[in-house]
């Protein structure tokens, strides 16, 4: 059993009371575990047949599924590499499922690393509309870039910015907004020892106040009419009813609406907050001993349709020189079966790294840009080079060469560990597949399937 801070507990029995010992007990059992089939790549009912892991169905989301970890280990397993599901806890899913992300809208996930709900935004858009995913810590920024690309998300632009600086410039622009705010980290007490240790009153004031500076942000943000989801991983209701209550004073062109999954959690609790306005029942909490996950707090909020909105001018693009365009066309020509999955974009390059940029985001000049778009490859001097984000993103069929493993190929691993395999394929760009999902790509030359698997996400050799 963790460590849990005394203050904490003295909180949790004030605010639960009777049901205190029941949420108590929770902490001695072990979390549960779960992972979201990614519907870019696979079904859900086509992943459980192909997975040798016995898999639960997780109530809220039609795509999350429990698994037993003592006995399953799906992190380790090749279809992970290659982007079917991610692994995310059941009460994480929560929050995107709420916002209801629809094909063909402009989405801003606001506080976007590692990326779980991220990637679950992009798979109900489908490859669809314009995702914007913001993370203002450039540490965290490497891990939501590389689920983004294992996942095949192709519509996505990657920010690293402070939430205030990009207000003016997408004013009016988003659809839809998540905020899945930093916080206190209550709810994950039982899965991460260190947010334990990082725990005081002091500290969720300090989030509190945090959360209130981003949701600021976001606001002026959302088109009239749209909506607007915000979360966080605690308990406490500073940092929960008494922020949306805050929030609500300041901006009465928002309202609080129901969470459309409600039926599978508890509501909003107004009664631990100075000021109680029943209307915070509509949000919901996420319980664990209520339901298969950690502690989570889900609020939407809608803009009135009547509020003020306005219409960014699509941006303009570091244009790409003639050799730049020349290197790519003759890399798809050689490679690809056809390139008409490139539409309603144009073509960047920043330094020696091509992107297809969507036509109608607004210009990100003096932002902090990771990724303005889909990332094609590297064009160097007499060659192009594919990334692994577009070997990732792309359906087999659309290439000229496959190399396909069963799951169960020695040959496999051996590519997952960086080694050159022998080939009786033609010479050029090769996209490895494992059971005809994409994997990475090798090229062809004498004989040999030249290995271009990324060095950092190879297999471990020793185990």
């Amino acid at each position: 059993m963790v460590s849990l801070p005394v203050d904490y507990l003295e909180q949790m029995k004030q605010l639960l009371q009777e049901e205190y010992p029941s949420f108590y007990h929770t902490y001695e059992e072990p979390p549960t575990r779960s992972l979201r089939v990614n519907i870019l790549k696979t079904s859900p009912e086509q992943l459980k047949v192909r997975v040798p892991f016995h898999l639960e169905s997780v109530p809220w989301c039609p795509e999350g599924f429990y698994y037993n970890h003592e006995l399953d280990r799906p992190g380790k397993h090749v279809y992970h590499a290659a982007g079917l599901y991610y692994i995310q806890d059941a009460s994480a899913m929560a929050p995107a499922e709420a916002l209801e992300p629809q094909p063909g809208e402009n989405i801003l996930d606001l506080c976007a690393a590692p990326g779980g709900k991220t990637t679950q935004i992009a798979a109900k858009m489908k490859g669809k509309g314009i995702l914007v995913a913001n993370e203002i810590d450039a540490k965290r920024i490497k891990a939501l870039v590389e689920n983004l690309e294992r996942c095949g998300v192709t519509n996505a632009v990657v920010l690293n910015e402070n939430p205030g600086h990009l207000s003016e410039r997408f004013s009016g622009y988003f659809d839809r907004i998540l905020v899945d705010a930093p916080c206190s980290g209550e709810g994950m007490f039982r899965k991460d020892a260190d947010a334990c240790e990082r725990w005081s009153i002091r500290a969720t004031e300090k989030c509190a106040d945090l959360q209130l500076e981003i949701l600021e942000a976001a606001a002026p943000m959302l088109r009239p009419g749209g909506r607007l989801v915000y979360s966080t991983c605690t308990f406490n209701p500073r940092e929960n009813e008494e922020l949306i209550w805050r929030f609500l004073q300041l901006h009465p062109d928002f309202k609080l609406i129901p969470v459309p999954q409600r039926q599978y959690y508890r509501s909003g609790r107004p009664d631990w907050i100075r000021e109680a306005d029943n209307k915070l029942v509509k949000a919901a909490r996420l319980w664990p001993h209520h339901l298969r996950g950690e502690g989570h707090f889900v609020a939407v909020l809608q803009k009135e349709a009547t509020a003020e909105g306005s219409k960014k001018r699509p941006g303009k693009w570091p244009p790409v020189h003639a050799q730049a365009r020349k290197l790519w066309e003759r890399f798809a020509s050689e490679t690809l079966t056809d390139t008409n999955f490139l539409s309603n974009g144009t073509f960047t390059l920043y330094g020696e790294h091509l992107y297809y940029v969507p036509v109608d985001i607004p210009s990100l000049k003096g932002l902090r840009v990771e990724r303005p778009g889909r990332y094609l490859g590297q064009a160097k001097k007499n060659h192009f080079v594919p990334s692994h984000a577009l070997a990732l993103s792309l359906d087999p069929q659309m290439v000229k060469r496959q190399c396909n493993f069963t799951v169960d190929d020695p040959d496999l691993l051996r590519y997952l560990q960086g080694e050159t395999l022998p080939s009786a394929q033609s010479k050029g760009w090769t996209l490895v597949t494992v059971d005809h999902f994409p994997l990475g790509w090798g090229k062809v030359s004498g004989g040999l399937l030249k290995n271009h698997y990324p060095k950092w996400l190879r297999f471990d050799k020793n185990n």
